[in-house]
């Protein structure tokens, strides 16, 4: 028995929900599936129909920002937000707590042209961190989302391009790599070495079809499920969003 998890940014639910969304979940391949950027206050009906609990963390400002979170188990918890009222008035994180782990919806801010937001994105970034120290002290965390940072060079079509700007920032690397050293798994690159895989693409210049893209979207474990991870995977093929989702299959 595995549990299969997807985590997608649709940029806006009721616009993905038409472009392939609503068959993804029909499809019922997923256990969990964790969606970003939803950007509205309410779901589509007929998620409540499709045999998932429902649960949405919406931003408190209308059309933007919002996490979603599906699960065909009922969870034995649900945490929403991380305890500091300018990230979580944004709806950013919503926490399923269950018997053996906790999964983590994420949708980290995105530091803006000009970098405008990227002080706010830094102080984001330490405060989930810590928000998920506190949760690895009682069982293993899972978090998947849009981080909104492509970490290392492989990640991202055209890094010297792209030096400094959002998403690509030192700063914001040197996180990534500091999170990571704490004990916790990309996932992905535990499968997949080689660079020329993405999971954003601009809606600008063709991008998709010409794969010219960053890989801002993960599925991090706590090192202590390490041995229990089955695949990673990006969904590359998957249309509906800018964003492609991620998935992750482990051991139950």
């Amino acid at each position: 028995m595995s549990i299969k998890i997807l985590s997608w940014n649709v940029n806006g639910i009721r616009s993905a929900w038409g472009k392939g969304l609503k068959e993804l979940i029909q499809s019922k391949r997923y256990d969990i599936l964790l969606f970003q950027e939803i950007k509205s206050d309410t779901v589509p009906v007929e998620i409540n129909e499709l045999g998932y609990y429902v649960f949405p963390y919406p931003a408190k400002r209308k059309g933007y920002s919002g996490v979603l979170s599906l699960s065909k188990a009922k969870p034995l918890k649900v945490i929403e937000g991380i305890g500091d009222p300018k990230f979580d008035d944004e709806g950013r994180v919503l926490t399923l707590e269950f018997d053996n782990m906790y999964i983590i919806n994420s949708y980290f801010p995105n530091s803006q042209h000009g970098l405008t937001r990227l002080e706010f994105k830094m102080k984001f970034d330490e405060e989930i961190e810590g928000f998920l120290q506190g949760l690895r002290k009682q069982k293993p965390v899972i978090i998947c989302g849009d981080f909104n940072v492509a970490h290392e060079e492989i990640d991202i079509a055209r890094p010297k391009e792209n030096e400094n700007n959002a998403g690509f920032t030192p700063q914001e690397r040197e996180w990534m790599t500091k999170f990571l050293s704490r004990g916790y798994i990309d996932t992905y690159r535990m499968f997949v070495k080689e660079g020329g895989h993405y999971s954003w693409w601009t809606y600008r210049f063709n991008a998709r079809d010409k794969n010219i893209g960053w890989r801002i979207d993960y599925c991090v474990v706590s090192e202590e499920l390490k041995k229990k991870i089955i695949k990673a995977d990006i969904l590359e093929e998957q249309k509906g969003s800018d964003h492609a989702p991620v998935v992750i299959e482990l051991k139950g």
